[in-house]
């Protein structure tokens, strides 16, 4: 059988950028790993029953006050067997491996009566939605050390419609709950579990050290409102590996706090890793920002494919959040039906409250885009920086973006307010960015 010479090439393409992954598997997953407990422990040992009726909230925080107060040596698996097992929020506690069996399923109550609130996280000020409180995450953890969420692609289940629909009605009172959230916490696994219909953001690690989210599928509706994958959050040592995200806004994307509270609170996300990472999604594939007030550095994202997505790659800010985005690499990129290939923009974000800078202006630097195969896009970029503050070392290096019809070229590039360099771009890119033969920029 013959192959169309679009299809061999982007078979090449795709393989050839694949060999590392294949032949040697690079990982970051070594940061944490998985635990061999033998004190073991079941929630139908603390009276849960997994009929999807019964509200469990009671065994589940029983089970975990078991394992925070007995303390066994090595720490403690709670399993839990096939079945859904209707809940509350509960805390996790440290030392402790989450098991969710083949087809366990660990679901959320719907209504807010049912979700405490908490503080606003000091980078942030307020709820991210609203001021004032926020509900408490769905799976919480805060101080906590040496904390696993596994099994066998069991299911955590925020049964997120109802929120969705509070926030499409305007009836919120407070911000939407996480599904999972760790705060100042460090040492944490996520691996081999399905997460689904989360009210807001998926998995957020806030102030963590130590984290590594493997094997994760995560899942919500195209049309669900700010249900991110994955956000590392003024966190470090961040590895992100071989998942599958398909949600209703950015796959992953990097933070470090809000404007005037994430630059007094001062904390960076750095030594980030996404790698193998597979999804789609109406808004971002890989995402920095726009939340980058304490700033980010030292990220890598390689070996991803994009599918159906809003912007493939994107790196955002504005005026007020101060900060810095730099040394960021993203690499060996597919996209396929995107309304944008890459955007990096200084003009993209809200502020808490009208007590920020306008003068805050954040510095965006050494950015690094190479590798990337991209059909059906749309327009193939933009980056506009800030004219006070103008992004520089921006390198784009072999980057093929084809239109939707064909091998026909999306429209040209949009660039204002940056420097850098470009090499086998196409199409070409933008005036100020020169074309560099040799260099660093084409490695």
């Amino acid at each position: 059988m013959l192959l169309s010479p679009f299809f061999t090439l982007t078979f090449l393409l795709f393989f050839s950028s694949s060999l590392p992954a294949i032949f040697s598997t690079p990982t970051c997953s070594n940061l944490v790993p998985l635990r061999n407990r033998t004190d073991r422990i079941s929630i139908t040992d603390f009276g849960g029953v997994g009929d999807g009726r019964t509200l469990n909230t009671k065994a589940f925080r029983a089970a975990v006050y078991r394992i925070e107060h007995l303390r066994r040596p090595g720490g403690t698996v709670l399993y839990v067997p096939r079945g859904v097992y209707l809940t509350e929020s509960f805390n996790l506690t440290s030392h402790m491996t989450l098991f969710l069996a083949a087809g366990a399923v660990i679901k959320a109550t719907q209504g807010t009566g049912h979700w405490p609130l908490i503080a606003p996280l000091p980078s942030y000020g307020r709820g991210r939605e609203l001021p004032g409180a926020r509900y408490i995450s769905f799976l919480h953890g805060d101080g906590l050390t040496d904390v696993v969420i596994t099994g066998e692609n069991g299911t955590i289940d925020g049964q997120g419609d109802e929120w969705w629909n509070m926030w499409r009605k305007k009836t919120l009172k407070y911000t939407r709950p996480h599904l999972v959230e760790f705060i100042n916490s460090q040492d944490i696994l996520i691996s081999d579990v399905i997460f689904k219909n989360s009210p807001f953001w998926n998995i957020h690690p806030v102030y963590c050290n130590n984290v590594v989210v493997r094997y994760v599928t995560i899942l919500a509706p195209p049309d669900s409102p700010n249900t991110d994958g994955i956000d590392p959050d003024s966190s470090s040592n961040v590895c992100i590996e071989d998942s599958y995200i398909s949600t209703g806004d950015d796959l992953v994307a990097v933070k470090s706090g809000w404007d005037e509270y994430g630059i007094a609170y001062g904390r960076p996300s750095s030594g980030i890793t996404i790698r193998r990472l597979t999804g789609s999604s109406p808004f971002a594939g890989i995402a920095v920002g726009s939340e980058t007030s304490g700033g980010v550095e030292n990220v890598l994202a390689e070996h991803i494919n994009l599918f159906n997505m809003g912007v493939g790659i994107h790196i955002k800010t504005t005026k007020g959040r101060g900060g810095f985005i730099k040394n960021i690499t993203v690499a060996h990129v597919y996209v396929e039906n995107a309304r944008q290939g890459i955007k990096i923009s200084g003009g993209v974000g809200g502020h808490p409250d009208d007590k920020y800078n306008p003068n805050a202006l954040p510095v965006v630097k050494g950015i690094t885009i190479r590798n990337v195969w991209g059909v059906k896009v749309k327009q193939a970029g933009l980056i506009n920086g800030l004219k006070s503050s103008p992004f520089t070392d921006v390198c784009l290096s072999v980057i093929n973006f084809h239109g939707m019809k064909g091998p026909r070229a999306p429209p040209n590039w949009q660039c204002s307010d940056v420097y850098g360099f470009a090499y086998q771009v196409n199409p070409w890119p933008c005036s100020q960015l020169s074309n560099q033969e040799h260099g660093s920029c084409a490695i």
